[in-house]
């Protein structure tokens, strides 16, 4: 075996590659994701540790009154044990893993991707990155559902950096904007922003901010000091869903 490929390989020349194949290109939360890494090897053999897919999403974070476009793990699960590849051999190794319940939904400018990394020593890491679309679950889809039939309408999705009091296991929580168009509400409220705090297959717990309208002097002192915003959590399951319009809109209702 040359010496001059394993050098070669060890800083990524002639290496070998990795390539995941999914099934689809979307899914719900908890669904089970299924595929296949596809690993060719290079000009030489290699020793690789581990095969690894992660589940990224990007999220909006501040330093220093400047705002940036950063990434988090969502989950990480390891599909291999320690094996090697030899020089041009080709393998594939099927794999299978649950989409957490709590992944954001790609709306507006969020992403999610599965990026695939060979472990391998003393050598370069190859990844591949293969980007998916996330849809809203049915519980997920009538709680937004439920907002737009009170009259409001989607303005702006994020992931954004988590106040450390709704921190959790990701840095970041995905906020939903709404602003009232018509309806009981219009009048009434600047917007309504919601956070899905946690989810599972059966239940979330949400946070609702309702934003006042400012009226007369007091409101505007109020809203120039902030203090026209009051927070709203909210427990809602599927057994909800037939009455979810009518308990969100009385919990809206409290503080509008």
């Amino acid at each position: 075996m040359s010496f001059f490929n394993k050098v070669f390989a060890s800083i990524g020349i002639g290496a070998a590659t990795v390539d995941t194949k999914l099934e689809k290109s979307n899914y719900f939360g908890g669904e089970h994701v299924n595929g296949v890494v596809v690993i060719k090897g290079g000009n030489s053999e290699q020793h690789i540790d581990s095969i690894y897919l992660t589940l990224y999403t990007t999220y909006i974070r501040e330093s220093d009154d400047k705002k940036y476009t950063d990434y988090a793990p969502i989950e990480k699960v390891r599909i291999s044990e320690p094996f090697t590849i030899s020089s041009n051999e080709q393998k594939e190794l099927p794999f299978s893993f649950q989409m957490p319940f709590d992944t954001p939904v790609t709306y507006g400018n969020t992403r999610v991707w599965v990026a695939t990394g060979l472990d391998i020593k003393n050598a370069v890491d190859p990844k591949d990155k293969d980007y998916i679309e996330i849809l809203p679950n049915k519980l997920t889809e009538s709680v937004l559902s439920s907002i737009q039939q009170l009259g409001f309408k989607i303005r702006k999705v994020e992931c954004e950096q988590a106040p450390r009091r709704f921190r959790t296991h990701y840095p970041f929580i995905q906020e939903f904007e709404f602003i009232p168009v018509n309806g009981e509400f219009r009048s009434k409220l600047d917007e309504l922003e919601v956070v899905f705090i946690s989810q599972d297959k059966n239940q979330a717990e949400l946070l609702l901010q309702v934003d006042r309208k400012a009226r007369g002097l007091k409101g505007l002192l109020s809203e120039a000091l902030e203090m026209d915003e009051s927070y709203v959590k909210l427990s809602v399951s599927n057994s909800d869903i037939p009455q979810l319009t009518e308990k969100i809109r009385t919990s809206i209702q409290r503080f509008s």
